[in-house]
């Protein structure tokens, strides 16, 4: 993942800079110019938000007004795409709030489906989601119909109930199912690009309401095309790593199947830090027909506190005939990523084959020698 600044840094700005400066000759554009200098040490977010902000204190004026110099740079001869449209979009979303008539909220929802294929507007949707849900919600609708792949999958993408990055929209989260006709309408999209955006808003719904995702799974699959399988095992991800009943009966997935696990048997029971824990397995199918199973891996990272808390990792999927036995080689690496603190002491891993956890085994992870020298 690049760093903000390489995303939004002083460069960006520049050329946020320049693009408006070519069509308003007469701003000064002091606020910008200062944001552009004080970029460090913020996250990408706030730097979106710091030149946002300075880009509407630099062109006073109603919506009207902004919105002109806007598509005046958009159109102009100087570059306007890439990272300096999430600013721009966020301006945009926010002078149309400020000015309070459907007419701007109208036409920001417009602009910023004009904008989305420079870049992305799904970070900037969420304010006018927020200000007036039901409204911005029809016109998502209508653009499920676009001609355009980077409108639909705004549709999608940016009505995400957990969007990474993005603010959260409350009524989003209240009404579960506000936003089921919108992927209703595109699960079958002939974009890959837009399908991805409709199976990864399906898992986020998941986190809230499992079972209302299940059923949605399963209407679509009662009517699918040569893409809906995909889509479907995609959006239920975090439901079959959870062992939801549901979830896993929509894809074959049995908790009653007659399987023998043996395992996870570890390489080494004793962890160095940064390093990696190596474990098999076997599973067996015992019964008299084939079995279909999901096989994923839980890892009980030791937690500050002395407490554990499991994280479940994909591990395959397969089918085994009647007597066929299946050995599996894992390795998991504990190499130090900004997501996660790792904290020596004991762990475990267990099995988990069909939603169903079986064989946990223990193992410590020792002290990070090099932190204990510094």
């Amino acid at each position: 993942m690049p760093f903000a600044d390489e995303l939004i840094g002083a460069q960006t700005a520049r050329a946020l800079v320049s693009a408006v400066a070519a069509v308003a000759p007469q701003a000064p554009l002091s606020a910008l110019r200062r944001a552009a200098g004080d970029l460090a040490g913020r996250s990408l977010r706030e730097r979106s938000d710091l030149l946002g902000e300075a880009l509407r204190r630099d062109l006073p004026g109603d919506y009207a007004t902004f919105t002109r110099t806007i598509r005046a740079a958009r159109d102009g001869a100087l570059p306007f795409h890439g990272w300096l449209v999430w600013p721009v979009t966020e301006a945009v979303a926010a002078a149309a709030v400020a000015d309070g008539t459907l007419t701007a909220f109208d036409d920001a929802m417009a602009l910023l489906a004009d904008l989305t294929s420079r870049l992305t507007a799904e970070f900037a949707l969420r304010t006018l989601l927020h200000h007036d849900l039901d409204r911005a919600l029809a016109i998502i609708r209508g653009w499920t119909d676009s001609p355009d792949p980077d409108v639909r999958r705004l549709a999608s993408e940016g009505t995400r109930p957990f969007l990474p990055w993005a603010k959260r929209v409350p009524g989003i989260l209240t009404d579960p199912r506000a936003t089921l006709p919108i992927l209703d309408a595109l699960y079958r999209d002939e974009s890959e690009y837009v399908r991805r955006s409709v199976a990864n808003h399906l898992n986020d719904l998941s986190r809230q309401q499992p079972d209302i995702v299940a059923e949605t799974a399963r209407s679509w699959l009662a009517a699918p095309d040569e893409n809906t399988d995909r889509v479907v095992r995609h959006g239920l991800r975090t439901l079959v790593k959870q062992g939801h009943p549901g979830a896993l009966a929509l894809l074959g997935f049995t908790a009653s199947a007659p399987v023998e696990v043996v395992g996870p048997a570890l390489a080494a029971t004793e962890i160095p830090f940064g390093g990696s824990v190596g474990f098999t397995a076997t599973i067996t199918n015992t019964g008299t027909g084939p079995v279909t199973l999901a096989v994923d891996y839980i890892v009980h990272h030791r937690k500050a506190n002395g407490s554990q808390r499991g994280k479940t990792f994909k591990l395959t999927t397969m089918i085994l005939a009647p007597g066929e036995q299946r050995r599996l080689v894992r390795e998991h690496s504990f190499r130090q990523i900004t997501t996660r603190r790792y904290h020596p002491g004991a762990h475990a891993i267990e099995l988990q084959v069909n939603g169903v956890a079986s064989g946990r085994t223990e193992f410590t992870l020792l002290p990070d020698v090099d932190a204990a020298r510094e």
